[in-house]
Formats: structure tokens, C-alpha cells, sequence
């Protein structure tokens, strides 16, 4: 009997160890969500960025150094960045590969298949110098525009790997921290969903205790894919009302801790 209930005990112990352990990847939550912004438009800085700021939220905002939101307006960008928002690569001319079906808006000039890889690489080096005259930081991450990882068959992003802490890509997913490629971390892009829609995706990540990533373009016009405000806020209070159990933060601190637990698992099984 007494060992019986010695050997209850231990097994109790683990578990409890595995549940500790199991909570404690997401910085102590259930889950991670990370709000993300790409293009660098206006609607970013009058919608978007007021009412994460009353939230106490930090979001990612992947801007292209040529949009007009963004160059015009560069002294809310530095504002933005100095209250703790991640401002982050999404290359300098946004280029698309055109020559699929879909994609007849891409402008020849930014085809992506027009280009060389030297020539993406550039402009992705020469979008973080940009980025680092606006806030100081050397710390990015990137975000391929419109989701293409390649130029032929060469994945142009491992010229510029070590530039980066991490890239985010569009593959609709909820990523688990042991298997989730850091530099290619999936998201959900959303256009047109209802707040209960996108609440429904953070209680998928929470009951899969994983990592959700939202990857937002209008939010309440400005873009053709587009989130209304309502349905914005409505996420943005639901991830408030249960911050106990969510880790909300930018792609780069989800990502240190991503590799951090990557890399001690590995050692561990080495």
C-alpha cells in the first residue's frame, strides 16, 4: 500500500510537472497571439495603432518603404516604434510574383519573376537601413509580400537569414511551439471576418495551445482586403478579457522565445 501510494505520487508529480511545463512555453499562457499589420498604411496609424495603445498591445507592422502610407508619414512611424510597436521588413516595392493567375494588378516594374535574387536581397538590406534611420534598432523580422518565398526555384530569403530574427508567411496554421519554421511562421489573413470569426480562432489556439498569428492589411478601409472596426475591436477585447490565459506580442519576442525552447529541447535530446 505504501508504495503504491509513493508510486501514485511520483505520477502525480509528473504530471503536474508536464502541465507546468506545457503552460510555460507561451511566457506562462496557454497560447500566443500575435496582431500583425502589413504594407504600412494610414489606416494602421488612425485605426489600428489607437486603439492597441489603450489595450497596452504591442502589434507588428511589416511596412513597404515606398507606400505612401508609410514615407509620408514617417514621424507617426517613430512615434509608434518609441511606444513599443514592432516596425518591421516588408521589403522597400512590395514585389509580387505576377505571372500567375490572379495577379494582374502586379506592376511589371515590382514582378517579382523579374527579378534576381541579388536584387530582392538588396532592397530587403536596404529596407532594414531605412527602417533603422527611423528608430535606432537593428532587431527585424520580415514578411514576404503576398506570400512568394521564391524567385525560380530559389528561396531568396537564405541570402538574408542572418539579418533577421525571424519571417512571417501565410500559411493559414496554428503553429506549436516545437515544430513551428521561425522563418516561416504561419498566419491567418483576414478579409471580411466577423469578430466572433476571429474570436473563434483564438479559442482554437488556446485549446491547441498554440501559436496564432493574425495578418491584417485595411483595418476599416484602405485596402482591398479589409476588417471592419467593429469586428477589430471585438477581437481586441476578447483577447483583453482572457490576457490571463493569452500572451499577446510582436512576432520578434514570439520568436526569441520560439528559438529559446527550440534550442534547449534539441540540446536536451543531444
Amino acid at each position: 500500500m505504501k508504495r503504491l501510494f509513493i508510486f501514485s505520487l511520483t505520477i502525480l508529480a509528473i504530471i503536474t510537472s508536464l502541465h507546468a511545463q506545457e503552460k510555460a512555453v507561451w511566457n506562462g499562457k496557454k497560447c500566443a497571439v500575435s496582431l500583425t499589420y502589413d504594407d504600412g498604411l494610414n489606416v494602421d496609424l488612425d485605426n489600428a495603432i489607437p486603439v492597441l495603445d489603450s489595450m497596452k498591445f504591442k502589434g507588428t507592422f511589416y511596412v513597404s518603404g515606398f507606400s505612401p502610407g508609410f514615407k509620408d508619414r514617417l514621424i507617426d512611424w517613430k512615434k509608434a516604434s518609441a511606444k513599443g510597436h514592432e516596425i518591421s521588413n516588408h521589403t522597400i516595392y512590395h514585389p509580387c510574383t505576377g505571372k500567375i493567375a490572379g495577379r494582374e494588378w502586379v506592376n511589371p516594374d515590382y514582378d517579382l519573376s523579374n527579378y534576381s535574387v541579388k536584387k530582392i536581397c538588396d532592397e530587403i538590406l536596404m529596407t532594414n537601413v531605412l527602417l533603422k534611420t527611423l528608430d535606432g534598432k537593428t532587431r527585424r523580422t520580415f514578411a514576404y509580400p503576398c506570400g512568394d518565398t521564391k524567385i525560380g526555384d530559389s528561396l531568396y530569403f537564405d541570402q538574408v537569414k542572418p539579418d533577421f530574427v525571424a519571417a512571417r508567411g501565410v500559411t493559414p496554421v496554428i503553429e506549436q511551439i516545437k515544430t513551428v519554421d521561425i522563418y516561416n511562421i504561419g498566419s491567418f489573413m483576414i478579409n471580411g471576418q466577423t469578430g466572433e470569426d476571429l474570436i473563434k480562432l483564438v479559442k482554437q489556439a488556446m485549446k491547441e495551445k498554440g501559436l496564432l498569428v493574425f495578418l491584417f492589411h485595411g483595418v476599416g478601409g484602405e485596402h482591398n482586403l479589409n476588417v471592419s472596426l467593429k469586428a477589430h475591436s471585438e477581437l481586441l477585447h476578447f483577447l483583453k478579457q482572457n490576457e490571463k490565459d493569452i500572451w499577446i506580442a510582436p512576432i520578434a519576442d514570439i520568436a526569441e522565445r520560439i528559438r529559446t525552447h527550440q534550442n534547449t529541447s534539441s540540446t536536451k535530446q543531444n
